[in-house]
């Protein structure tokens, strides 16, 4: 991807190049086949018209919490607020450095939240006390690149729907008594009576590349769990690791 980067800058200036021919619209359209991340992060590394392009609201919207223009298109001062805004399909990145808070946002629409540091924890959603969760999903949606922090709680609420969590890092309270304190709790095995808007075979969590440090139980879920590359810190001086799984 490097490479082919460098080719297209050096050729980007050049008027015989064919891609610089095409319009804003074709090749923006282009560019939402590339996945968030890494390929159309480094599309925006290109040039000044393709970091315009790869970076359009059309293509994902933006948290930004020291926006000063709120009037911006596609730039929001809170993930709530994204999320509010976002279309079904939409990809939103969150910008990297601080803390972003995040209690108790429902997500009923399939979205992907990205994070927009290098490594999932130069980019941190909080979860104060008092709330049941950072995020509580409702519909397929896949996290990336993020950092979850629950103060008291847990990280995601999983409903319905496919959840992927990929290269993430989910933390909780190390209270091994409190058992409110569990990074990722999944109720979308239980017979509840959903919409088949809502409803879809494919529930379940699947989580790779994923830390989990402190809570009570690393997973509590009823419905379908797939793990890869999963490293599981419970406390300072022991390990504990065990999953509750009716079916998987």
């Amino acid at each position: 991807m490097k490479q082919l980067r460098k080719n297209f800058a050096a050729s980007s200036s050049s008027s015989f190049c064919p891609i610089s021919n095409l319009d804003d619209g074709c090749l923006m359209h282009i560019f939402s086949f590339l996945s968030p991340i890494p390929d159309r992060y480094n599309t925006a590394l290109v040039c000044h018209r393709w970091h315009y392009l790869a970076c359009h609201p059309r293509l994902w919207l933006r948290v930004d919490r020291s926006a000063k223009d709120l009037a911006e298109p596609g730039v929001f001062p809170s993930i709530e607020m994204a999320v509010s805004a976002a279309r079904p399909g939409d990809t939103i990145l969150v910008a990297a450095g601080g803390v972003h808070v995040a209690s108790n946002i429902q997500i009923k629409k399939p979205l992907c939240l990205i994070g927009g540091g290098d490594l999932p924890d130069e980019t941190t959603l909080l979860c104060s006390r008092g709330s049941d969760s950072a995020l509580e999903f409702l519909s397929t949606c896949k996290l990336a690149n993020l950092t979850v922090r629950a103060e008291l709680g847990c990280c995601l609420l999983h409903r319905s729907g496919r959840l992927t969590i990929d290269d993430c890092i989910l933390q909780c309270e190390s209270n091994p008594l409190d058992h409110l304190s569990c990074p990722i709790i999944s109720t979308a095995g239980e017979c509840e009576v959903l919409s088949s808007t809502v409803k879809s075979n494919g529930d379940g969590v699947f989580v790779s590349q994923t830390r989990i440090e402190g809570g009570a139980k690393a997973v509590l879920t009823n419905g379908l769990l797939e793990l890869q590359r999963v490293r599981v810190i419970y406390a300072r001086r022991n390990v504990y690791f065990w999953f509750d799984v009716e079916h998987q």
